[in-house]
């Protein structure tokens, strides 16, 4: 496991490949990272930056995870019709950086709808942007940082 700055979260794990430029949502991110036994209390998620990878959420169901999360981090296209059946929470954000990728209002408040509908957890990180501070995390004044219901499992 690595530690990281993501503010959702206190390490992560990349247990298949890690992410790599073939990803355009990982363009920036992280390194690959070693192999750990699989448990049945581990959370799992799965990127899912835009319209041509909810392959992955398919796959993700596939797991013995007990919370699946999405994150939709950078978003990089409107993703609609996301089937949430089976997923727990879904994380969405705009990129930060030199050279950040747009993120639309509209994107981001389809899927907040979408996981209305299906009662998932709903998670906006931030606008990001070159100043993402400055750009801050309110959605149309409020903030969203819903975690997925746990005591379900224990």
């Amino acid at each position: 496991m690595a530690r990281t700055k993501i503010e959702w979260t206190e390490s992560t794990w990349n247990p298949i490949t890690g992410c790599t430029k073939i990803s355009a949502g990982c363009k920036n991110y992280y390194d690959k990272e070693g192999y750990l036994e699989w448990t049945h209390n581990i959370w799992m998620g799965v990127t899912v930056e835009d319209n041509t990878v909810t392959k992955r959420i398919d796959l993700l169901r596939q797991t013995g995870a007990k919370i699946k999360f999405l994150s939709c981090e950078p978003l990089l296209t409107e993703i609609p019709g996301i089937n949430l059946t089976g997923i727990d929470w879904v994380i969405v954000g705009g990129e930060s950086g030199r050279i950040p990728r747009p993120v639309k209002e509209e994107w981001v408040l389809d899927i907040k709808d979408q996981c209305r509908k299906a009662n998932v957890a709903f998670y906006f990180k931030q606008w990001g942007g070159t100043n993402k501070k400055k750009n801050g995390k309110s959605l149309q004044g409020k903030h969203y940082t819903e975690m997925p219901e746990i005591n379900k499992y224990v």
